[in-house]
């Protein structure tokens, strides 16, 4: 009995993506979705051309990596010297 609820599960399935694809056919053109897209990652073609002005300075001598997070944290937030472990994450 197992197997007839298997079938009608992939039935069901089946209809499920029949129905998506004959939705997405109706749709008029994809590029509208493209636009979309670019809209939502928040990165549009002119921003990712423009040259990026921050300047990385190398690490202090008042700062620490963080061996649990990785970040970069002035010294007053190292909580054990040995671990070197930021108060956050000791």
């Amino acid at each position: 009995m197992a197997g007839t609820e298997e079938e009608e599960d992939e039935a069901t399935v089946e209809a499920s993506l029949e129905e998506l694809m004959a939705k997405k056919a109706e749709r008029p053109n994809s590029s509208d979705e493209e636009d979309d897209e670019d809209a939502i990652a928040g990165g549009g073609r002119e921003e990712s051309r423009e040259s990026l002005t921050t300047k990385v300075l190398p690490m202090q001598q008042n700062e620490f990596v963080c061996k649990g997070c990785y970040l970069v944290k002035h010294r007053s937030q190292l909580a054990d010297r040995r671990r070197l472990l930021c108060r956050d994450c000791a």
